[in-house]
């Protein structure tokens, strides 16, 4: 079933009958499907809630104004080169050196698609990081990266680099859908997150990017019993770098 209404995909995220689809638990230990199999995304019932907490723990010694300002340090040091900059930085706050492997790890993260490059970068992850701060390396990787490149292909002269990040997580988000699987039938539903960020019931003239919107209900970190645990940090890295970004284009 597809899912395009905003309301209808509220509903289906608070509703703890729909959990992520399920991940295979024979993996060998310490590659990519292991991994998954350990991770607070893929579970469910109280093995969700006590990862999540371990995530929660950590993010929440860290300050977001300083990862911002970080990232922007990061970006401007690399004369606005700033692939790579938001996993840096999240790492070097999380005591993670070497981050150089997650690109790598994460491809197949999402999506499960195993590898034999993927399995080695989550090997070496292991060596310096425990599982709650690979996880938060692997699950903002991607999905910061894709929101700094869709603001800036949104970005004109002097935007406003939170305006920028709201509007953009509404109408270009990162991430295109999300997947649930209803434990009543077995159906598995899909959220269009596109649309139902679009959706003219609750969005004004949806198709247009304002960025005088300010903050509006988009679902893009997610609603109800499963959101993302980190969407303050996510905004500050993204903001950092798009700070420098813009004073990158004015200078």
């Amino acid at each position: 079933m597809l899912i395009t209404r905003h309301s209808a995909a509220e509903a289906v995220l608070a509703d703890p009958r729909y959990v992520p689809p399920p991940v295979r638990q024979d993996a060998e230990e310490g590659t990519l499907a292991w991994l998954r199999a350990q991770v607070s995304r893929f579970s469910t019932g109280e093995t969700h809630a006590g990862r999540r907490r371990l995530l929660e723990e950590r993010l929440a010694a860290l300050d977001p104004a300083e990862l911002r300002t970080a990232a922007r340090a990061m970006t401007l040091e690399r004369g606005g080169d700033w692939r790579g900059v938001p996993t840096a930085t999240l790492g070097a706050a999380l005591g993670v050196k070497d981050t150089s492997a997650v690109a790598a790890a994460a491809t197949g993260y999402l999506s499960g698609e195993e590898s034999p490059e993927a399995d080695a970068a989550v090997a070496e992850l292991l060596e310096q990081a425990t599982i709650p701060e690979i996880t938060l390396l692997l699950q903002g990787h991607a999905a910061t990266e894709a929101l700094i490149e869709n603001a800036v292909g949104h970005a004109g002269p002097g935007a406003d680099p939170e305006a920028l990040l709201h509007e953009t997580l509404r109408q270009d988000p990162p991430l295109k859908a999300t997947r649930r699987l209803d434990t009543r039938t077995g159906d598995e539903v899909t959220i269009d997150l596109v649309s139902a960020n679009r959706d003219p019931d609750v969005f004004a003239d949806p198709d247009r990017f304002d960025l005088s919107r300010g903050r509006t209900p988009h679902l893009t970190f997610g609603h109800g019993v499963r959101p993302c645990p980190g969407p303050a940090h996510a905004r500050a890295l993204a903001a950092g770098v798009l700070e420098a970004l813009l004073d990158v284009s004015r200078s």
